[in-house]
């Protein structure tokens, strides 16, 4: 496996690009808008800057990275002669169904096709497809460059043999991979999600504000950063469309999203990428100020 089409330039995606990349790998990174695919691309040159500023590359390797990648509006002309192809698209079903459906109709009947989804079913993915024992699930941590785990989901008809496959191709990408069955939020948001909506719960009701959750959990469990900030990085809009999976696939009240949650997506406040969430980044991107509405 050498050539690799990554649809989404999005966080996920170019993160996904980058790192194929930069082990050797030929990729086409595909958005349907140019825009994207510069902002993208932009994304990744800034990371390979900050990667041989702290000389963990060279700027030979940062300069071959950006030279492995080729960029494409296009889905056909993108995904053509692939080995395997990564969605990296919104995590919305109605989305990834679509994608698969017109990937099934113009790969190569060998191509692997790959989802980054979160949390939507690889079964249900696959089943729209003529080549359910090749669709399988990749789900990427964020940020890509860095994070060592690969959640490798095979669905209910994916063979053995592409389930191998691509627990090699992430082992030689440096990642630790880690196969999972296939069911809602597979393991890392169904343990996580709910802590999230709990935290936020927690504040909904009133029994502590924001900076004393999250120090609460980070120095109390030892987690990098409190939930309520972990919400704001993944996005807001995320964490309700994972919970609304979870909810949805195991008709289970406790993965139902908190009120407060619902609210702060349909005001738009989605975290870092609205500038607003549970904490204010309007001055900075760390979370130092709590947003306005829960001082």
């Amino acid at each position: 496996m050498k050539n690799i089409a990554v649809i989404g330039a999005g966080t996920m995606g170019n993160g996904i690009a980058h790192v194929f990349a930069q082990n050797g790998y030929k990729v086409n990174l595909i958005d349907i808008s140019q825009a994207s695919l510069d902002k993208g691309m932009a994304v990744i040159e800034k990371n390979l800057d900050r990667m041989v500023f702290k000389e963990t590359i060279t700027e030979i390797d940062k300069l071959n990275t950006l030279k492995n990648i080729k960029t494409h509006t296009g889905l056909k002309e993108g995904v053509e002669n692939m080995d395997l192809v990564v969605e990296a698209a919104t995590e919305n079903v109605e989305i990834k169904l679509n994608i698969f459906r017109e990937l099934d109709q113009i790969c190569n009947p060998e191509t692997i096709l790959a989802t980054n989804t979160s949390s939507i079913s690889i079964t249900q993915i696959g089943a729209v497809t003529n080549r359910d024992d090749k669709v399988i699930g990749m789900h990427f941590m964020n940020p890509v460059p860095i994070m060592k785990l690969v959640e490798i989901i095979r669905g209910y008809n994916t063979s053995n043999e592409v389930t191998k496959n691509i627990m090699e191709l992430s082992k030689k990408l440096g990642k630790t991979p880690t196969e999972v069955n296939d069911y809602p939020g597979f393991v890392a948001n169904r343990i996580l999600m709910p802590m999230i909506n709990e935290a936020i719960e927690t504040l909904y009701n009133g029994v502590a504000g924001v900076t004393e959750i999250d120090t609460v959990m980070k120095l109390g469990m030892a987690h990098p950063m409190g939930p309520l900030q972990l919400a704001d990085f993944i996005g807001l809009d995320v964490c309700l469309s994972i919970l609304n999976v979870m909810y949805d696939g195991f008709k289970n009240p406790k993965y139902a999203p908190c009120p407060l949650l619902i609210n702060m997506v349909m005001a738009k406040k989605l975290g870092i990428k609205s500038g607003e969430g549970f904490y204010d980044y309007s001055e900075s991107k760390k979370a130092e100020k709590v947003s306005a509405q829960f001082i």
